[in-house]
Order: C-alpha cells, then structure tokens, then sequence
C-alpha cells in the first residue's frame, strides 16, 4: 500500500473530497468526444493510437482549476472517464474487416455501438477482480498509470503551494513544452521523426531504426532497465537474427528497407506473435495464483461489508457479487446482437449452436485476454501494448474453432459468413482486452491519489458508454469519404487501416486453409526458450528478462522498441546518479516528472495533430520542405533530440539538488 493509500481510510477528510462529480461526467464526455475522433482517425492512417490519459489529466486540471472546489479525485475521475472512451477507438483494429471483405457497406450505428459497449463492459467487469491482484498485490510498474498519477499529484499541489509540487510542475511544463514543440518540428520536416538506416547483410537485409520520439523515450524511462532490455533482446531475435535469414532467400525484391519491412510484416511478426501467444499463457499460469488471490479478497470484502464491517477506502470495488452478476446478465444482450447478425444469412440454420459456442469463447477466452492484457499494460504501458498481438491471436482461435465445425469444404458465401462472423466475435474480445489493457492502468493511478475504486470502475463504464457512441459516427464518415485500402470502391486517399487488414486477412487464411503456419509455430518455440533463461536468470539472482517483454521487441516496429530501450538505459543512468543525490527519494521523483513531460507534450501534440490532419484531409498538412531535405533532417533532428534529452535531465538533475 502506497503513502497516498495509507492516509485514505474509512475516516478522515479526505473521503469528503469531491469524486464522482456531475461536471466531472461531463468534461469526461466532452474530451472523451474528441480524442476518441481523433485517435480512430489516426489508428486507421497509421496504425497506432495515442493514450489519452494524460493529455485527459492536464485538461481536465486546466478546466477545474476555474472552480475552488475542485479536487485531485475529480480530476482522476475526468481522465479515466476519457482514457476508457479513448482506448475504445482501438476497435477500429477489427471491424473495419468487415468492410475490406464486402459484409458491410458502412457501419450500421446500432450494431457497432453494441459490439463496442458490449466489449467494454465485461472489460471493466473482468478487471475488477484483477485489480486486487495487478495494481495492489504486485511490483508491476505501470508507467502511465504512474505518470498520469504524477501529472494529478503535482497539480494539486502546486495549487496548495507546495514548493517540491511547484518546482514538480515547472519541470513538466517545461519538457512538456520542448516534447511537443519537437513533434511538430518532425511534422514540418525540418527535423526527422526516424532515424534509421537500412543495409544488407550478406543476401538478406536488415536495418537500425529508432523514432525520434520524447513519449517513447519517457515511457523507456518509466518501465525501467528490465523490460527495456528485454525488448533489446526482442529486437536483435526479430531484427538482426531472423530478419536476416528470412530475406536471404530473395522472394521479395527492392531496396533493403523495402525488403526489410515487408518481410517484417508478413513474417516476422507472426513469429512475435507466437512469442507473445506462449509468453501471454506463461504469464497466465504464473499470475492464476495472484487472481484467485484477488477474487478470494474480493469476496471476503464483500461479506465483510455485509457484516456490517466499514471497508477502508481502498477496498471498496464494485461488489463481487454484482461483477459476477453483470458479467452473465451481458451474455443476454451479446446473444440477441449475434442472433440478429445471423438471421437471414448462410449460417442461420446453425445460428443455436454458434451463439452458444461463442458465448462461451467470449467468456472463457475474455477472462484470460484481460489478465494478459492488464499484466501488459502493467510491464510497459497501455499505449505500447501490443493489442493488436492479442487481437491476431484471438481471430486464429475464433477462425479454428469455426473450421473445426464447419471444414473448408463449404460454399464461397458461407465462408465470407463465417469470416465475417468470426470478426464480430473477435471485436468483442478486443474491446475486453483493450478495455483491460487501460483500465488497471487507471485504477493504478486512482491508488496512487487515494481515489475509490469503485467509483472510478462505475466511470469507467460511463466512458465505455460514450466511447462506443462516438466510434459508429465516425468509422462512417471516414468510411464513406476516404474508404479503405482493399476495401471495394476504396480511393486514392484511402485509410490503410494495417491492423484490420491483417486480422481479416488472418480469418480468411485459416478458414480458406492458406494460412502459414511456420512462422507463428518458431516464434511458440522460442517463446519455450525464452522462458527458460527468464527462469534461470531469476534463480541465479540476475537482471530478468520478461518474456512478454521480448515478445513485443519482436512484434513491435523497431522504431517503437528502440527509443524505449533507449530510455531504459537512460533512465537507469539516471536512477543510478540519483541514489549519490543529497536526497535519493526526490531526486528519483524529479526524474518521473521528467519522463512525465515529455508524454505529457508529445500526447497532447498527438490531439491537436489528429484534428489538423481530419480538417485538411492532408497526411502532412504542416511540411515545410520536400523529400529533398531528408539527409539534413535526419542529422539535424538526430543531434537535437540528443541534445534536448542532455538538457531535460541537466535541468532535472540542477532542480534536484
């Protein structure tokens, strides 16, 4: 139990505090408007999102700050509203498969709210037993949920005149402020948002690629040396191993990022995400025992309160019985949507037995997504979790199940049926595990303020409710003006929507019997290695190395891992100057501040980013030079943000003393 923790019991002034607040419901739903337009504009461009708890947090205090009763508990309660709607967008990761395969026309507002909400719910429903046994019983470092606490933490404080909070805040302000003015420097061209080089090796090809990125720096710095280094491991097995040898055989043809990066995506990465598969299942077993915990503690605080006993602060979930409850009452209203999504089609007559099978799929298989997820969203943050990972592997077992009953040897229609089938049961799987990925992220940050859980879990499901209300508009209008790439009628300006095509390219390999199977298989089996050293670096008293962690450095582009390995190291260094400061703990604090910034400046960029880029239906709508200029940026941009991380922490280290 934290500092923050222990001064939040049953009694005292701080259960007073202003928490879940009509106002703060609604500048919950306001941002939650905004960010997720932006982030399903962005993850259907570009194949990635940005977290939205943070950028959720400044606003939110720069808003209640006009009102004297504000509190630090409100303020939480705004950015997990518009984190949990935020991190809905990432089901646009599936459902526009339905698309690319000619099932739907558009996205019918009713069906795809349903598949959104549905999802989300159980998400916050299956994460609350977790939380007793992710976010309270465990050293995970959830570096988000501890930067979003950071951010909460030195707002209040500067407003109550704390000189160490005052001094807190400068620093974010501060690299804040250099993060964001460097990312638009990147957008304008005149600095590079990549460094990278690509070269053969022998027949094959490979690369060095590291974003110039002060929010992947940061996040290095807060998940720490361990995972960092695994990652590091994860790069040089996926990169400068396999990588190598896969492009020695000259099926792909081009220049050497060419044939680096479309080996890497048709490859490599399913051999990452048999990493993953076998890493997730290891730390499953290894985290049953914690869960169980948890639902034991959760049951006994249940019969504690109905004994009449007072539940300190930090005890008080949503009951378990409820959870329970709810989670079988949301089979219901998931069986009628998949009824009505079967009628009238080739797999109507069928349509008992697959509602049945896939009830229990969504549940057996959603517990488990959820625990994975949170434990990943624990290791090395929602935002760089690899979802998507999670999401492919969900769509094998989904499309396996479906060929196992039905066989290949069915008509073409049913087979576009049954894909298209298995996509929706996969999208409600992914809004569990994207729900889950951000939800114990927030309740790590509510921990760390002192907040309620169970008031922050009812926010939660506030913000999946208009999360799920704001995806159908959107996915319709881009749909419909821009189209997808693949999809029938798609045009030049079309999204790529990368993760979508993947997974339904997935569906239809399975269950039309072309999948490739190799790759994923050689990934499970080094994933078995991995383990191993893991285990006997844990025995001899060594530097760990987790498995997810080495799973997502070879899933993960390495221009994501890279810069985090990178702040990794950065930050041990920093750490270790820190433990000769005349005052350690502070020192340390100084040094989260910093990584704190430059998430802060860089996610709250990503906003007003997303909104230029809708308005201008431009992919850089502020460049500046042309390609022309790209050798001057890339050794411009490299030496500046080298140079800018040297100041950031000079300035931190001065402000420490």
């Amino acid at each position: 139990m934290t500092d923050a923790t222990r001064g939040v019991t049953d009694t005292g002034p701080e259960t007073s505090m202003r928490e879940l607040t009509f106002r703060g419901i609604v500048l919950g739903g306001i941002i939650t408007l905004l960010f997720t337009a932006a982030n399903v504009y962005l993850g259907l461009k570009i194949g990635l999102t940005f977290a939205t708890s943070i950028p959720a947090a400044v606003i939110s205090m720069a808003v209640l700050r006009l009102f004297k009763d504000s509190t630090i508990l409100e303020n939480n309660i705004v950015q997990t509203i518009a984190s949990a709607a935020g991190t809905l967008a990432a089901i646009i990761f599936v459902l526009p498969g339905l698309v690319m395969i000619g099932w739907w026309q558009g996205f019918p507002f009713f069906t795809t709210a349903a598949i959104t909400m549905f999802g989300g719910v159980l998400g916050v429903l299956f994460s609350v037993p977790l939380r007793r046994a992710l976010v309270v019983d465990t050293v995970l470092p959830y570096p988000e949920g501890r930067a979003a606490a950071e951010v909460l933490k030195v707002g209040a404080g500067s407003r109550e005149g704390g000189e160490e909070s005052a001094r807190g805040l400068g620093i974010i302000v501060a690299n804040a402020v250099v993060s964001a003015g460097f990312a638009i420097l990147t957008q304008t061209k005149l600095v590079a948002a990549e460094a990278a080089t690509w070269f053969r090796v022998g027949a094959g090809a490979t690369g060095i690629s590291g974003g110039l990125s002060f929010a992947l720096l940061g996040a290095g710095h807060l998940v720490g040396i361990s995972v960092g280094m695994a990652m590091f491991a994860g790069v040089v097995i996926g990169w400068w191993i396999l990588l190598p040898i896969l492009t020695s055989g000259g099926s792909v043809t081009g220049t050497a990022e060419v044939i680096a990066n479309t080996v890497f995506r048709s490859d490599v990465r399913f051999f990452g995400a048999g990493v993953i598969g076998v890493a997730a299942i290891w730390t499953l077993l290894k985290i049953a025992g914690p869960v169980v915990g948890g639902v034991r503690s959760a049951l006994a605080a249940s019969a504690a309160k109905r004994g009449g006993e007072v539940l300190a602060l930090e005890e008080r979930d949503i009951p378990i019985g409820i959870v329970g409850i709810g989670s079988l009452a949301m089979l219901v209203p998931i069986g009628i949507l998949l009824w009505t999504v079967l009628q009238g089609g080739p797999l109507e007559a069928s349509a008992i037995g697959l509602i049945a099978g896939s009830l229990v799929f969504i549940l057996v298989i959603g517990l488990v997504i959820a625990a994975v997820c949170g434990y990943m969203a624990g290791l090395i943050g929602a935002s760089n979790s690899p979802v998507s990972g999670i999401g492919i592997l969900a769509i094998l077992a989904a499309s396996i199940l479906l060929v196992s009953w039905f066989g290949r040897a069915v008509e073409p229609g049913t087979t576009q049926a049954l894909v298209a089938y298995g996509l929706i049961v996969t999208g409600i799987v992914f809004g569990i595990a994207t729900i889950s990925n951000d939800n114990l992220q927030d309740l790590k940050t509510g921990q760390l303020v002192g907040a309620t859980p169970w008031k922050q879990q009812v926010a939660l499901l506030i913000g999946v409710v208009f999360g799920s209300i704001v995806v159908p508009p959107v996915l319709n209008l881009l749909g419909s003006t821009l189209g997808f790439a693949g999809a029938p009628g798609a045009g030049p300006n079309a999204l790529a929507a990368p993760q979508a095509a993947l997974i339904s390219a997935l569906a239809k390999g399975v269950l039309g019997g072309n999948l490739n199977w190799a790759m994923i298989g050689y990934g499970a089996l080094t994933g078995v290695v991995v383990i191993a050293v893991d285990e006997l670096l844990g025995k001899a008293g060594k530097l760990r190395l987790p498995p997810l962690g080495v799973g997502l450095g070879v899933y993960l582009p390495m221009s994501v891992t890279l810069p985090v390995t990178i702040g990794a190291v950065v930050g041990f260094a920093y750490d270790r100057w820190a433990d000769r400061a005349r005052d350690p703990e502070l020192a340390k604090r100084m040094g989260v501040l910093t990584a704190t910034g430059m998430i802060v400046g860089e996610s709250l960029w990503g906003v007003g980013f997303a909104g230029i880029v809708y308005l201008t239906n431009k992919e850089t709508p502020l460049a500046l030079v042309g390609d022309g200029f790209a050798s001057v940026a890339l050794i411009g941009g490299t030496l500046l943000f080298a140079v800018l991380t040297w100041v950031m922490y000079r300035r931190t280290m001065a402000a420490s003393r």
